[in-house]
């Protein structure tokens, strides 16, 4: 029933609707992840990025490296192994194109949550699929985002953070002997001592962890791609024609890749599956464009750069056949393709990095199972409470758990996620054009940083106090509606 399931989503629906998002905003916002891929970098580089407002809210920075977190995780390292072993390497073309139009995607709704967060009582602001759902579709469709909140919950709160626990306990036992359940023990207290201090904290903890474990993992990749130079041309061309079906000995052909990729790619960058929302809407930014900028640059990291990585350790070691394929799959496959090119610690390496990626991810997870219930109840703080005990015992759990129907089960359910994502983006579209065509009016009129002025789009029912301006913003602002008669 799950094959079958996942077979429609994934091989018909998905298929369909993924493209025609991806393709369809890019060509309608004029490749808006290739003209503002430069502004990307101007962003992050500014204090703009790093700037949280008086009560404290998160910087465009610390949602950026949360969101992160969450895209970059097993996925990067397992998930990748596993697209190559049933798809061939021609899985991977099709997931740099998931992601290279996933950027849009991931543009337009992260830069939704944006315009339709919410201010909480605390200090602190909430947004996400459910949010613009009720409030940019009317509260007519409560019904369909109150359906996305409990898929958010049982996929990414139960269900993916107990397949990041396995992925971490069974690569410290292969890796050290470690035995599972005493790894799902100590990740199960280092998580509960991190998520009972909320958003804020696990955003800290993120800032400073999720750079370090990127750039590591970057940099030993880097040194094999170094080492095995004259070869990557021959890997690149393999990847394509595999991806078009021209090497008819390579994984289970065009089909098999197209769909490993796309399945592969998406639970790995998360583009258009409407979680990273949840994250991009708790920044405190000038302009909803920012983060759906930012955001954008993220599902880059995430699979041109991370996902690469891993194909290039995999495709250029001795370990894997393209023809024969390999004796190993999954996490087992990337630690075997390191420890060919370095030596034994190249298989410690890779459950060390697997280690942080997902003791991120799994901090992400939280947050996108606490804001689903959030969604239904507001400050009830012992319902928060026992989701944050349910994690730690399922941390625990999943460790010392066969997950093969997990996964199957997290397949259908994530999706079904994208599905009411992406038809949710696709009834907002017009609405994120505007967002977009009110960016980039400003950026014509030579405003380095355009400031998002609410007032003006009173037909959008969006929150005033989400977003009351900084002094200095709104003085900028309130000039330049003086000056804007006399241009």
């Amino acid at each position: 029933m799950l094959d079958m399931l996942n077979d429609l989503l994934w091989g018909k629906v998905l298929l369909v609707l993924l493209v025609g998002v991806g393709i369809g905003f890019t060509v309608a916002s004029r490749f808006v992840q290739f003209r503002y891929f430069g502004e990307m970098f101007r962003i992050l580089g500014s204090g703009q990025a790093f700037k949280r407002n008086q009560h404290g809210h998160l910087s465009s920075f610390q949602a950026l490296v949360l969101s992160v977190a969450g895209r970059v995780g097993g996925g990067n390292i397992a998930g990748v192994a596993v697209a190559i072993t049933l798809g061939g390497p021609g899985a991977v073309f099709w997931m740099w194109l998931v992601g290279l139009m996933g950027m849009a995607t991931s543009f337009l709704e992260c830069t939704l949550a944006q315009t339709y967060k919410e201010a909480e009582g605390d200090g602190t602001y909430r947004g996400g699929p459910a949010y613009y759902i009720v409030k940019g579709l009317g509260k007519q469709w409560r019904w369909l985002a109150a359906f996305y909140s409990v898929l958010l919950l049982i996929t990414f709160g139960f269900a993916f953070t107990a397949l990041q626990s396995y992925a971490v306990a069974t690569s410290f036992g292969d890796a050290f002997g470690v035995p599972v359940l005493y790894s799902g023990i100590a990740l199960a207290m280092l998580v509960g001592l991190i998520i009972f201090g909320g958003i804020k904290r696990i955003a800290r903890i993120s800032e400073y962890l999720v750079p370090f474990m990127a750039v590591g993992y970057i940099a030993v990749a880097l040194l094999v791609i170094a080492l095995n130079i004259t070869e990557i041309p021959g890997v690149i061309a393999l990847i394509v024609k595999s991806a078009f079906g021209l090497e008819p000995l390579v994984g289970g052909g065009i089909g098999a890749a197209i769909m490993m990729g796309l399945k592969r790619g998406l639970f790995s960058n998360e583009a258009g599956l409407g979680s990273a929302p949840n994250v991009a809407a708790v920044a405190y930014v000038p302009h909803p464009a920012n983060q759906g900028i930012v955001q954008a640059f993220s599902v880059f990291i995430d699979t041109v750069i991370i996902c690469s990585a891993t194909a290039f350790l995999i495709l250029l070691s001795g370990v894997y056949d393209p023809a024969a394929g390999a004796g190993v799959e999954g996490i087992a496959l990337t630690q075997a393709a390191l420890a060919d090119h370095v030596g034994e610690w190249g298989r410690t390496f890779v459950s060390l990095a697997l280690l942080l990626f997902a003791f991120s991810t799994i901090l992400y997870n939280y947050y996108l199972g606490e804001n689903s219930l959030n969604f239904f109840s507001r400050d009830n703080q012992n319902l928060f409470n026992a989701f944050r005990v349910a994690i730690v015992l399922l941390v625990c759990w999943g460790a010392t758990t066969d997950l093969g129907t997990v996964f199957g089960f997290a397949d259908v359910t994530m999706g079904l996620l994208a599905v009411v994502n992406l038809v949710a983006l696709i009834l907002l579209f017009k609405c994120g054009l505007r967002i977009m065509n009110d960016f980039d009016s400003q950026r014509r009129q030579g405003i380095k940083q355009p400031i998002f002025d609410a007032n003006q789009h009173p037909d959008l029912d969006l929150d005033p106090k989400a977003w009351e301006l900084e002094p200095e913003e709104a003085e900028a602002l309130k000039q330049r509606l003086e000056s804007a008669p006399a241009k």
